[in-house]
């Protein structure tokens, strides 16, 4: 068995440096993958593009997402989490690059698939990395901030790209550009503070297949059916908002649409702080019972074309997504050994990415025939059947426990 990076370097302030580094590095890979989402309406009104390619662009990144968590989920356990985290950022970089060349549909579909792969990578990776920095006593505080740099990553990234979109010039170029210099500024505070793998004959490349051990996997499928809940939400107000605000509130404004899913992110931040206050058992069935409440606002939005409800929307889901994600996280990752923390942290995070997709996907291929709005509210109504559905399950669970 490989050993693992899991203690970092010695010293009250290199380990802090250690995680700062770690957490920064896992926010930044994270931030790039939303920055295209409020610039999506410049796309499309650049290239010509309908709602069925916004949402190619957004299917196969996802798709690139879950085959870097399928295919390489194991990866950081076999060879330390530094040189996976190295490689995530990398990519990061390299997607940032590719969106810097001449625009065409090809090299943004290949940049959006390089982004899936670096957030792949990073979304099981650094979530083990940060847990595996913190003692053995406030292992659920490292769960706490991993999901914080995770979330915080994809919220911070489409409100900075926003911004920047309706301040500085060249719209679809300012906001990559600063997002090289953070990859970089990124990469040398791994090289700088980051462990090392204590065991460097190991470290080679082999793709395997996820498991989850048997003793977690009745609470793993809980887990990803309720916080993979809160992103199909996700997956539909993302692939839906930019749009919508353009083109059926008449509302052109850059920075509100990355406003939209950045209010959604962070919210889900906050919802993890939530989170740690309520037992699993009941966080999960409340947090599913708030995405149905999320859902009914967007379909609310989109019946009646009003801003209030999408802003409203967004926030719930966040903070209802967030209650998921944390209890999910803390009966799942949280409870496996760091041998296995890498594999296991990889498999939630695809089914939960599955789930993102899948709305997203469907969203783009009924808006062709039947409008973008009236697509979403099919898929919104297919969410709140399944969060409705999850809740139930999740109490049901909960009780035949305790009968027991």
């Amino acid at each position: 068995m490989t050993t693992l990076d899991v203690a970092g370097p010695p010293g009250r302030t290199s380990a802090r440096a250690a995680v700062a580094a770690t957490a920064f590095a896992f926010l930044v890979t994270m931030m790039g993958t939303t920055i295209p989402t409020p610039l999506y309406s410049l796309y499309a009104s650049e290239m010509a593009f309908s709602p069925l390619m916004v949402t190619v662009l957004f299917a196969v990144y996802a798709l690139g997402v879950v085959g870097a968590l399928s295919l390489f989920g194991r990866l950081s356990d076999d060879v330390g989490r530094r040189p996976v985290f190295l490689l995530a950022v990398g990519l990061a970089l390299l997607s940032a690059l590719l969106f810097l060349l001449p625009r065409s549909v090809a090299l943004l579909i290949v940049a959006r698939v390089v982004s899936g792969l670096a957030a792949g990578l990073m979304s099981g990776t650094g979530t083990a990395a940060v847990i595996d920095l913190f003692p053995a006593g406030k292992k659920a505080l490292g769960g706490t901030l991993a999901v914080a740099a995770n979330t915080g990553g994809l919220a911070l990234g489409t409100l900075f790209a926003g911004v920047l979109a309706d301040v500085a010039p060249h719209p679809l170029i300012s906001p990559f550009a600063v997002y090289v210099v953070l990859c970089l500024i990124a990469l040398a505070g791994l090289f700088a503070w980051a462990p090392a793998p204590t065991d460097r004959g190991r470290l080679r490349i082999r793709p395997r297949r996820l498991h989850v051990p048997r003793s977690i996997r009745g609470a793993f499928a809980r887990a990803v059916l309720a916080a993979g809940t809160g992103f199909a939400v996700t997956g539909v107000l993302t692939a839906v908002s930019a749009l919508f605000l353009a083109r059926d509130l008449g509302l052109h404004s850059h920075s509100l649409a990355g406003f939209v899913v950045f209010l959604a992110f962070a919210a889900m931040a906050a919802g993890q702080l939530i989170a740690r206050r309520l037992r699993p058992q009941t966080a999960i069935p409340a947090g599913c019972a708030g995405l149905v409440v999320a859902a009914t606002l967007l379909a609310t939005a989109l019946g009646t074309i009003t801003l209030w409800p999408l802003l409203a929307a967004a926030l719930v889901l966040g903070i209802s997504g967030g209650v998921c994600l944390n209890a999910g996280l803390a009966t799942t990752v949280e409870q496996v050994p760091p041998e296995h923390r890498g594999e296991v942290s990889s498999s939630f995070f695809a089914g939960l990415y599955m789930m993102l997709a899948v709305p997203a996907i469907g969203v783009g291929l009924l808006a062709e025939p039947l409008g973008l709005r009236r697509a979403g509210l099919i898929f919104v109504g297919a969410v709140i059947v399944l969060a409705a559905g999850t809740a139930v399950a999740a109490l049901h669970t909960t009780r035949r426990r305790a009968d027991g």
